[in-house]
């Protein structure tokens, strides 16, 4: 019966940790509308979203640590309450570079709008891709679906280099847009680091279902 109740609280411990990553899914989402978009409303929602995650982390890691301590749990259940707690961590980051491009939006509300050559909306659903996928290894214990979510790290990291070199040189050509390319560069750091993430998340998801630690690998261990 003890056996039960433990498992009946991680899969509540899960439950809270996959309506926190509904928290940061929508956070990045409304931070890149907002940039697009250039609206104040959505920054402000974005600012308390934030609250609600900052919040939301608080309880889940608060419940890990319980059952860490209640619980002395062996293995793969061991395995999965750590994971969740550096899950639980990432997505707290997820929220925090989209509050950094909600900010960076709030400043360029008054400006006038300039052509970039930066797809910001094209690397925010890259971005939010790689987060759903995340979260379904961590929902359906895929390894597979975790393998992919690494595999297209590498892209958005290019899609980052290219806006970097292209925003450059828009500085460099026309200066009194130097700003606003400026607001750019970093709004797609935001996202390449959203992007990071969501690769750790699926390196979690890894390590909780094969107890393997393949932060520092190319590729993870074949099962």
């Amino acid at each position: 019966m003890p056996r039960i109740h433990f498992h009946q609280q991680l899969a509540e411990l899960k439950d809270k940790l996959l309506a926190m990553a509904a928290l940061s899914q929508q956070a990045l989402e409304s931070a890149v509308e907002a940039y697009i978009r250039r609206d104040a409303g959505i920054c402000q929602y974005v600012r308390e979203n934030e609250t609600a995650i900052n919040a939301a982390q608080r309880e889940v890691d608060e419940m890990a640590y319980e059952l860490l301590a209640k619980e002395q749990p062996m293995a793969i259940d061991l395995r999965f309450i750590l994971a969740v707690i550096k899950i639980n961590g990432d997505l707290e980051r997820i929220g925090d570079q989209a509050m950094s491009i909600a900010i960076r939006t709030r400043e360029l509300i008054d400006e006038q709008p300039f052509d970039l050559p930066v797809d910001i909306a094209g690397m925010g659903d890259y971005a939010a891709r790689m987060i759903r996928s995340s979260i379904q290894a961590l929902l359906e214990g895929d390894c597979h679906v975790a393998e992919s979510v690494r595999d297209m790290d590498d892209e958005i990291d290019r899609m980052n280099r290219v806006a970097h070199i292209d925003l450059i040189h828009v500085i460099q050509q026309r200066p009194e847009v130097a700003h606003l390319a400026l607001h750019a560069i970093l709004v797609s750091r935001n996202l390449e680091r959203i992007a990071d993430h969501a690769t750790n998340i699926a390196t979690d998801v890894i390590f909780w279902i094969r107890g393997a630690d393949v932060r520092h690998q190319l590729s993870a261990v074949v099962d």
